[in-house]
């Protein structure tokens, strides 16, 4: 589990779900999120940027579903810090 991603890896990774044309003919817009970790399984955790919340959501790739974790940052790394596994967040 990545619980919480290096800046270069937040732009690295965030950059094409924002641009890539692949990514909107497959999936949901992904142009309100900021995927910032994952669990090490394919799922990313992100904020929502517009309109701008401090919640946190899971980005499930296998359904493209988005749901909410965390009520913020602070209770982000609390919950994933105290659990081991990908599946902290459920």
């Amino acid at each position: 589990m990545n619980t919480v991603w290096s800046l270069e890896r937040i732009v690295k990774d965030n950059l094409p779900f924002w641009s890539d044309p692949t990514f909107a003919t497959t999936y949901m817009p992904f142009g309100s999120l900021l995927f910032f970790g994952d669990n090490g399984g394919g799922d990313q955790f992100a904020f929502v940027r517009t309109p701008a919340r401090a919640d946190t959501f899971v980005w499930e790739h296998e359904d493209d579903s988005r749901r909410w974790v965390a009520r913020d940052l602070q209770d982000y790394l609390g919950r994933s810090l105290a659990h081991s596994g990908d599946d902290s967040y459920q």
